[in-house]
């Protein structure tokens, strides 16, 4: 059984992490940015340096293609993640996955085997979302779920438009978007929640991937002095604003389903200490597992909204982003599920509470996600932690199975 070679994953994994810091020494690779173009430039030396073709599309995707004469056009095993990081990031967050493929694939070529199919590495453009909208674009864009010249021109929360920043950094590519549809998808990825730390359980299989609702909602109220105005005469957008958070939060704690609801910004006008706020907007996150739960969710929400507005306050409602939740290919599962136990390790399966590249590619081919734990539960942080230990077991899991995959349909030399 070959296994993947340590040393060099993780100090690719840490030097990685070096790149992008600002001078309080924060991780910030947003997508796009001139610190994502010194990772990509870093990502791209290492894929030329392993001897593989580089491919890049328009929405920025880089892809590393290990292929031969005997297999070339035919449909890749594509293994992946992304780069991009949120602000103050950790290391490891869609890092891990996109560098264990190399790994993987350069330990493969090492061995003597010959795929009878190509096998690529991906590093998606703007998984993190943090700049641009929506999240996983470029997954979604090579899955043909959003179209690539509206994907080109969203507008940046900086106000830069994608398009016109990939081109800038050098990475609007000239392949066209979704050029190839994969054979099957596998991603590694760390956890990013508590189950698999608090169980001592060191891989998940995932097996669903929840479903997804963005909406930006803005209340208009009437602005008015703090002190003068009577508690019955107001229409306080920031108070109907709380009400909002409050009724999801009481909802989603007494409910005995997995679903979450979060409301992470939130914006008040004019913002003045002694005025009563006019305006409120914000943004809610609402995700579970099961799309009618999901829907019974966001029609819960519309009515309190309908609600706030026979209250007195005007009601807008945007949304940002709807993803259905995902089933990953079950033999695929299955294939990670054994590739553990071969290895003498402890599996379960499980849903990610986290939205993935994988729930976007899993539209046009099987897909499935293997997890390594997460220390705390703790990601999109500095804090964000896996030991070694766990990071070179799930690559070796990621080797075994795409192995496995590509020695169905394959040969060794000689």
């Amino acid at each position: 059984m070959i296994s993947i070679d340590a040393q060099r994953l993780l100090g690719r994994i840490r030097e990685l992490g070096a790149v992008g810091r600002d001078g309080e020494g924060r991780l910030i690779r947003l997508a796009a940015s001139d610190t994502d173009k010194q990772g990509r430039d870093l990502f791209v030396a290492w894929l030329r340096r392993a001897g593989l073709d580089v491919a890049i599309d328009r929405i920025g995707n880089i892809f590393g293609i290990w292929q031969v004469a005997d297999n070339a056009g035919k449909a890749p095993l594509l293994i992946g993640s992304h780069i991009d990081t949120v602000i103050d990031a950790g290391i490891y967050d869609g890092c891990y996955g996109v560098l264990s493929g190399l790994e993987v694939i350069e330990r493969l070529k090492a061995s003597g085997l010959v795929p009878s199919r190509p096998i690529a590495v991906a590093a998606f453009t703007n998984e993190e979302g943090v700049g641009f909208s929506p999240d996983m674009m470029g997954s979604l864009v090579h899955a043909g779920g959003v179209d690539v010249e509206a994907a080109l021109a969203a507008v940046g929360t900086d106000g830069s438009t994608l398009g016109q920043e990939l081109a800038r950094i050098g990475y609007a590519g000239d392949r066209e978007p979704g050029f190839f549809k994969p054979h099957i998808y596998v991603e590694l990825h760390i956890e990013q929640g508590p189950v698999l730390e608090r169980e001592g359980i060191p891989i998940g299989a995932v097996e669903t991937l929840q479903g997804i609702s963005w909406q930006r909602i803005t209340l208009d109220g009437v602005a008015n002095h703090a002190g003068t105005t009577p508690m019955s005469m107001r229409c306080d957008a920031g108070y109907a604003a709380a009400r909002v958070v409050t009724f999801l939060h009481d909802r989603a704690t007494a409910s005995n389903s997995p679903t979450v609801a979060t409301v992470g910004t939130m914006r008040l006008e004019p913002n003045a200490i002694n005025v009563i706020p006019s305006r409120a907007v914000f943004t809610v996150d609402l995700r579970d597992p099961d799309e009618q739960r999901l829907r019974a969710e966001e029609a819960a929400l519309a009515a309190f909204l309908q609600q706030l507005a026979a209250e007195g306050v005007t009601v807008t409602v945007e949304r940002l982003a709807r993803f259905e939740p995902v089933v990953f290919d079950g033999k695929v599962v299955e294939l990670i599920e054994a590739a553990a136990k071969k290895r003498g390790l402890v599996s379960r399966r499980m849903t990610s509470g986290a939205g993935h590249d994988a729930q976007m590619i899993a539209r046009i081919a099987p897909a499935a996600m293997i997890f390594v734990p997460s220390a705390g539960g703790i990601s999109h942080s500095p804090h964000e932690h896996t030991g070694d230990a766990e990071l070179v077991a799930g690559a070796n899991i990621l080797l075994d199975v795409v192995t496995e995959l590509a020695e169905l349909e394959g040969r060794r030399n000689g």
